[in-house]
């Protein structure tokens, strides 16, 4: 029997998961169909329930309800698989597990994205600078692994201060990380600091928005990222004018993290490098 599974956002019709769950199931030999939903704003937690209902074993969440899924999770796991963030550790969470009648929460958004940085794009984030662009649901979801792999300072920028301190002060919560540095910084609050990583984890690409940064931020050698994928953001074109030695899209991050939802459910790592070479091919 097949198993179903689906991503669930809104917007959603630009989601490339469903193709790259196919491609995992290909490969690795498994029964599973996975399709995209979309929920109206107000509809997340009742469409989830019908999913349930409807006997899905499970689910990635995507914007604008990672928070929301994380409330929602009635077993908001305590268990760290390898690297990925559990439930209770990112706040916000981008796989539901529905099996043995519970809901159980991770966020597979943070190892996804270190495994894109150090393996795919061979860029080592020890001892970096980071600047984390934004404090939603996306830079929730990734500052932890982002830490730990850093094990340096950290600047939290977004375009207002209350939002980016509120995420730090939620991250200093955890014994863990309190003895990391961690600064926040409103758009427009940056002068003379220079980053080796700089990681845009906002939409603004969405809208072609562009972000402020000062035209000296890029380090030498240093790594723009931006989370979004399949087109050149404003701060992509913005990093090449500007000094990045590497710049890179979201797509390795997108397949990656992917790859670990996949694990969770199927108890099966696929291979990521084929997956992300016929996307980038399309």
């Amino acid at each position: 029997m097949t198993d179903k599974y689906a991503v669930i956002g809104n917007p959603i019709a630009h989601s490339k998961s469903p193709q790259i769950h196919k491609m995992f199931a290909e490969q690795t030999g498994q029964d599973i169909s996975y399709e995209a939903i979309l929920a109206p704003p107000d509809g997340f937690a009742a469409t989830v329930e019908r999913l349930r209902k409807a006997g899905y074993k499970g689910c990635n969440v995507t914007v604008p309800f990672k928070f929301e899924a994380f409330k929602l999770a009635n077993d908001v796991s305590n268990e760290v698989i390898d690297a990925i963030d559990s439930g209770d550790k990112a706040d916000a969470v981008n796989t539901l597990d529905f099996r043995n009648y519970k809901i159980a929460s991770y966020n597979t958004d943070g190892i996804g994205l270190v495994n894109d940085i150090e393996q795919n794009l061979k860029v080592s984030l020890k001892n970096k600078r980071i600047l984390l662009i934004g404090a939603g649901g996306a830079a929730a979801g990734v500052l932890h692994p982002l830490l730990e792999a850093s094990q340096s300072p950290l600047v939290i920028y977004n375009r207002t201060l209350k939002k980016a301190t509120s995420l730090k002060k939620t991250v200093e919560q955890h014994d863990k990380f309190r003895l990391f540095s961690i600064k926040a910084v409103e758009f427009g609050g940056l002068r003379d600091e220079q980053f080796d990583v700089i990681i845009n984890a906002t939409s603004a690409g969405l809208t072609d928005s562009e972000i402020p940064l000062p035209a000296t931020i890029f380090a030498p050698s240093a790594l723009a990222y931006d989370m979004m994928y399949g087109r050149e953001t404003p701060f992509m074109k913005f990093a090449r004018e500007h000094g990045a030695s590497v710049v890179a899209d979201g797509l390795g991050m997108l397949v990656e993290q992917a790859a670990e939802s996949f694990r969770i459910w199927r108890g099966i790592r696929p291979d990521t490098a084929p997956v992300i070479a016929a996307l980038r091919n399309q």
